[in-house]
């Protein structure tokens, strides 16, 4: 893939590379270009700093690759500047070219990051954030028509894809962190390859570490690779043996490295989130034990996801007076890249993640080693000076990479994205690995059922719909499904309660009572859904309170401000998406019969295919597309915390896990009745034999459902005449077991 014609070939500086972003004016000033504003003297500072990175070391060779070939990749790990750097010279390339190709957008797989990118680029630049730089991430743009380079998350770059399919707006595109594999990454990278060949002008950057690097040049054939030498690792300790109790082990050794008062800071890489917040719990416990002459211990929560600053200015460089141990998860390598003062690195090298099984269309939760990749990337966080210590034998066998979220992922709102790609005239995309044909076809059969797909496997008209709003199939059809039944502005809320973190606080273990006695005012007696709803209207509601604020009333409450933020938001992106295609937005009539009965309506258009029956009256549900048992989750309504309300025979639920105690998540009662009316007649069928089909054919046919009892109970005489002395086996349901 190559452009010889470019108006970028031809450079003011000649075969000399430029090593600042001016041009001279009158003997002493120089303007930016990308603002016209004489430079600061803190741009000259920065770029002193810039030029020690070791990205600038190729910068001759990058720009030279950029200018004669579409699609370049550049090989380098974290702390070499290949973030900032690499997107600032593609908006130089596009400055050279007056923007006739478009502005630089640089993609990032976690939100935070994106931000923080942009905010340090626009300061290095020394252009205004939000101006010539600015980013673009779920539910928030602080972007202008100056800009000039913008970082977003993945998934919002694909979002744009929907009104701009071949990337007019762009003439760079910088696809960074591609050795994380998300799903949109990967869409990404498989729709760039069509679009090349549609746009020769274009130009597309991959940042990735090895072996990612290699996936890359066999998939996009004969490119050029730019190899970033990053600086010397940090020495590495190893464990003798596989240490199965690693998670005490890493405490231990935090505890270790604060008594041997060593300057810097810690991270600490542990399996899931859950682990993390108890690590927390147990460093501010034996924090307070510690003598004062070590200083005060911090222990930091940061996972990927969830939001919130790097808490990068807590600490004076140099302080001895504390030292922050940060506490992440196994998808946080690549936050670290602005935190000069970590010294040391525990990796306990596992993680806990979510593996979708598409026979049962579920999650389960696995136990497994992180890969090389991953490893070698903690192992340059601390820097030539620091320590990495690694809780695992150096001969492991480890996974050589990433594995692809797209093949362990619900991959139904992915086709459901790329069917509507397909309307506007992209091509099949040409993943770097396929998803699994099993999973496809599924996700194929839930469209199917959602009515999102016509006879010939297109989209239809509501499909075409769903795929405009930013929800995932099932809830898209919901919410349509509610401008028929008038429950749209109740339907709104749930779904942006639902798309937003989960507003329970956990409390400390001393006001646990006091924490459920107050969630126990929201609870109603139709469901979890239900009681998301009383929330959100009291959160508003505290809102306009004049005598106490919204952030005390959550507090007050045990619930998360942060999280109820975020759902208004949701709420209101939903609201204006509903408005842009012009479907109606009903009045809110929430508590009455007809607004419940509706609501379960909705609900139920989406989520027919996640129903279960309470077949023993305690508790004990069995979920009619798979055939296994699940519990409801403590803190629903529901749940152990509240038996007040009492167990439902027939629920909805909104999310079931595979794991330890197999439970559901946001659950509420529904009747079969409602389920027979709204659930698609060739799914019903279509379930596995149960008791509880039974039930539902005997509502759907009663008279058929007679006669085949009747049939039933003679093929059971005469099995029981044939067999005498055998016993009978009553139906039994078995727990799903991890193996």
């Amino acid at each position: 893939m190559s452009e010889d014609n470019n108006p970028a070939a031809t450079d003011a500086d000649g075969d000399e590379c430029p090593g600042e972003d001016s041009f001279g004016f009158g003997d002493d000033l120089e303007l930016n270009r990308f603002d016209g504003l004489p430079f600061s003297s803190r741009y000259y500072k920065l770029l002193e700093e810039r030029k020690t990175l070791p990205v600038w070391e190729v910068r001759c060779e990058f720009e030279d690759a950029l200018v004669n070939n579409q699609l370049v990749v550049v090989r380098g790990t974290a702390r070499t500047g290949r973030s900032t750097q690499i997107p600032q010279w593609c908006a130089e390339f596009c400055l050279s070219a007056q923007y006739q190709h478009g502005m630089v957008v640089c993609t990032q797989t976690n939100r935070q990051q994106a931000v923080d990118l942009a905010l340090r680029v626009a300061d290095e630049m020394d252009v205004n954030i939000g101006h010539e730089v600015g980013y673009t991430i779920p539910l928030e743009t602080c972007c202008s028509s100056d800009t000039v380079l913008r970082y977003c998350t993945d998934d919002m770059l694909l979002r744009e894809m929907m009104s701009d399919p071949f990337l007019e707006h762009y003439g760079a595109v910088v696809i960074d962190q591609a050795h994380e594999r998300t799903v949109s990454t990967d869409i990404l990278l498989g729709l760039l390859k069509d679009i090349l060949l549609q746009r020769p002008e274009l130009r597309v950057v991959v940042l990735a570490v090895p072996p990612t690097t290699d996936k890359l040049l066999r998939h996009y054939g004969s490119i050029p690779l730019i190899r970033l030498e990053a600086s010397c690792a940090a020495e590495v300790v190893h464990s003798n043996s596989d240490n199965k109790d690693y998670f005490y082990s890493a405490l231990r050794l935090v505890l270790e490295i604060h008594r041997a008062k060593e300057d810097g800071d810690a991270v600490v890489f542990f399996a899931s989130e859950e682990e993390v917040h108890c690590a927390q719990s147990i460093l501010r416990r034996e924090g307070t034990r510690l003598g004062a002459d070590l200083g005060e211990m911090v222990p930091v929560v940061l996972c990927p996801g969830q939001g919130g600053l790097l808490p990068i200015s807590t600490k004076q460089p140099g302080s001895k007076t504390s030292r922050r141990v940060f506490l992440s998860t196994q998808r946080g390598e690549d936050m670290w890249w602005s935190l000069e003062s970590v010294n040391f690195v525990i990796d306990t090298g596992v993680q806990k993640k979510m593996v979708y099984n598409p026979r049962i269309r579920a999650n389960s939760e696995v136990l497994q080693p992180i890969s090389q990749c991953q490893a070698d990337i903690r192992k340059q966080l601390s820097g030539p000076t620091g320590k990495c210590f690694c809780l695992y034998p150096e001969e492991s066998q480890l996974p050589a990479e990433n594995a692809p979220q797209i093949l362990e992922s619900n991959i139904t709102p992915t086709v459901l994205f790329l069917k509507r790609m397909e309307i506007a005239g992209l091509g099949q995309c040409d993943f770097i690995d396929r998803p699994d044909p099993e999973g496809l076809m599924q996700a194929l059969e839930e469209l199917d059922y959602l009515a999102a797909l016509d006879d010939d496997g297109n989209l239809s008209e509501i499909g075409i719909i769903m795929s405009e709003i930013p929800l995932d199939p099932q809830m898209a059809k919901a919410l349509l499904a509610s401008c028929e039944f008038d429950c749209v502005s109740e339907m709104l809320t749930i779904a942006a309660m639902l798309s937003a973190p989960s507003c329970f606080l956990k409390p400390p273990a001393i006001m646990t009572h006091e924490a459920v006695q107050c969630h126990r005012k929201f609870q109603h007696p139709d469901g979890d859904h239900f009681t998301l709803v009383n929330i959100y209207n009291a959160f508003k509601q505290s809102q306009r309170e004049q005598h106490i604020g919204a952030e005390k009333w959550c507090q007050d409450y045990f619930l998360d401000h942060s999280a109820l933020k975020t759902a208004e938001a949701k709420r209101s992106e939903l609201t204006d998406t509903l408005n842009r295609i012009e479907l109606p937005i009903s009045d809110p009539t929430f508590g009455t019969k007809t607004n419940t009965l509706n609501i379960k309506r909705a609900l139920l258009a989406g989520f027919f295919m996640q129903i279960a029956r309470d077949v023993d009256g305690s508790g004990n549900y069995f979920i009619l597309t798979h055939k296994h048992m699940a519990q409801v989750h403590p803190l629903s309504s529901y749940g152990a915390q509240s038996q007040k309300l009492g167990l439902p025979e027939w629920v909805v639920f909104h999310e079931y896990t595979l794991s330890e105690n197999n439970y559901m998540r946001t659950v509420s009662e529904m009747s079969p009745q409602v389920f027979i009316q709204m659930a698609p007649l060739y799914f019903f069928y279509n379930l596995p034999p149960s008791e509880s089909k039974d039930i539902l054919q005997g509502l759907l046919d009663p008279e058929g459902s007679r006669k085949c009892k009747d049939e039933k109970q003679k093929a059971a005489v005469i099995s029981s005449e044939a067999d005498a002395g055998c016993a009978v086996m009553t139906q039994t349901y078995d727990r799903c077991v991890i193996q």
